[in-house]
C-alpha cells in the first residue's frame, strides 16, 4: 500500500510499522484470546503492557528516579487547570506567552489562580521569544509556565530557560505536546511537563505528565480527585480507568523509538527535515516564513504563498500528490507542515519537491 504522507498537526501520522502491528494483534493480543481494547486495566495482561510502556518512555526521556511518569487524560487543554489546581496552592504563578497555546494556558488558569504575565511575544505577532533575561519573574510565583512547542504558530524553544540563573525558585511547568520525545528534555531545569499524546506519541485520548516527586501533595481541595497528581501517582495512573488502547499505541511508539535509534538519533533526523524544507521555503520567491530563524520550530512549520489566491491551487495539487493536511490552522491561515517522529525524509523531500514544482508552474 502506497500510503500518502499526513502532515496533520494532530492526530497525526503514526508510524506504519506500528499501525500493523497493531493491526495483527487487534483480535488476540499474544496468545491472550482478548484485544487490548477488551482487557481489564488491572488484568495482568495489560499490566505488562502498562509497565513495559512506562519503562521504555523513562528509558527513552532519560526520565531521572525523582520524577513520576503519570498517564492521564483531558489533552493538554485540561491540564491548563489541573496544573494550577495541583501546583498553584492558592497563590499567583508566572506566565509566558509565546503564541497561541500559551495564551490558551493564561486564560485557564487564571480560573484557578492568580497569574501574572511574565513575558509575551504578541507585539511580534507571535513570531519570536522573548528573552529570559527580559522577563519579569514574581519572586513568590508557585510556578513559570512555557509552551516549549508552540503548534500553530511554529516558535519552539530549542534551550529551555534556567529559572535559577534568573533569580527564581520556582519550578519550571512546560507544554511539550507537540515536540514531546523529537529532543532530550534538560530534566534539571524542569519541574512538570504535560503533553497530549496524539502529535508525537501516539493516537487520542492519553495525556502524559511528569512530574517531580516534591511537587505531589499539594492540590487545592477542589481538585477532583481524578485530576489529583498525588492520587494518580499512588494508583500508578489506575485510580480511575485509564486510556488502555492509547497507552497500549503509545508503548508500541516508543518501541519504535527506540528500534530508529533513540531520541539522538530521531533529533538528527528531526533537524535534517526541518532543514529540508526550510531551506526550500527561504530559497523562494512565493513562499513565505513569518518566524525568527533563531527559533523556528522543527516540528511545525507554518509558511505562507505570497499570493494567496494560488491557496486552493496549491492544496489541490497537494492532496492529488498525495500530500495531506497542508491548511494552516483557522486562526492565522495560510499553510503548515507538521514533521513530527514518523514523518520520513522523504516525506519532507516529497513536499519540497511539490513546492519548487508548483511555484514553477505558477510563475
Amino acid at each position: 500500500m502506497n500510503r500518502p504522507f499526513n502532515f496533520s498537526a494532530g492526530p497525526a501520522v503514526m508510524p506504519e510499522e506500528v499501525l500493523r502491528q497493531a493491526a495483527e494483534e487487534m483480535l488476540d493480543w499474544r496468545g491472550s484470546g482478548m484485544s487490548v481494547m477488551e482487557m481489564s486495566h488491572r488484568g495482568k495482561e495489560f499490566i505488562s503492557i502498562y509497565e513495559q510502556t512506562e519503562a521504555d518512555l523513562r528509558e527513552l526521556l532519560a526520565v531521572p528516579p525523582e520524577f513520576k511518569i503519570l498517564f492521564m487524560q483531558g489533552g493538554g487543554l485540561a491540564e491548563n487547570a489541573i496544573v494550577p489546581l495541583n501546583l498553584s496552592q492558592g497563590g499567583a504563578i508566572d506566565l509566558v506567552v509565546t503564541g497561541s497555546w500559551s495564551q490558551k494556558s493564561l486564560k485557564e488558569a487564571g480560573k484557578y489562580c492568580a497569574v501574572h504575565l511574565a513575558a509575551s511575544n504578541a507585539s511580534t505577532g507571535y513570531k519570536n521569544l522573548p528573552d529570559p533575561g527580559s522577563w519579569q519573574l514574581n519572586a513568590e510565583a508557585a510556578y513559570v509556565h512555557i509552551c516549549t512547542n508552540e503548534t500553530i504558530d511554529g516558535v519552539e524553544f530549542h534551550t529551555l530557560p534556567d529559572l535559577k540563573a534568573l533569580g527564581s525558585k520556582a519550578p519550571l511547568v512546560i507544554d511539550f505536546s507537540s515536540h514531546v520525545a523529537s529532543r532530550p528534555v534538560d530534566w534539571t531545569r524542569v519541574g512538570l511537563a504535560f503533553g497530549g499524546a496524539q502529535k508525537n506519541l501516539g493516537p487520542a485520548g492519553l495525556t502524559l505528565v511528569v512530574v517531580r516527586e516534591d511537587l505531589l501533595g499539594h492540590a487545592l481541595q477542589a481538585c477532583p480527585s481524578a485530576f489529583n497528581y498525588q492520587m494518580v501517582a499512588d494508583n500508578q495512573s489506575m485510580f480511575n480507568t485509564p486510556p488502555t488502547y492509547a497507552i497500549y499505541m503509545a508503548g508500541l511508539v516508543f518501541q519504535w523509538l527506540k528500534r530508529q535509534g533513540g531520541i539522538a538519533a530521531v533529533e538528527a533526523r528531526n533537524i535534517a527535515k526541518a532543514k529540508l524544507l526550510y531551506s526550500a521555503i527561504d530559497g523562494s520567491q512565493l513562499y513565505t516564513n513569518k518566524v525568527d530563524p533563531e527559533c523556528r520550530s522543527r516540528m511545525n512549520i507554518p509558511f505562507y504563498l505570497r499570493d494567496e489566491s494560488l491557496n486552493e491551487a496549491f492544496l489541490t495539487g497537494a492532496r492529488a500528490q498525495g500530500l495531506l493536511q497542508l491548511k494552516g490552522h483557522k486562526s492565522v491561515g495560510g499553510m503548515r507542515a507538521s514533521l513530527y517522529n514518523a514523518m520520513p525524509v522523504r516525506g519532507a523531500q516529497a513536499l519540497v519537491d511539490y513546492l519548487r514544482e508548483f511555484e514553477k508552474k505558477s510563475a
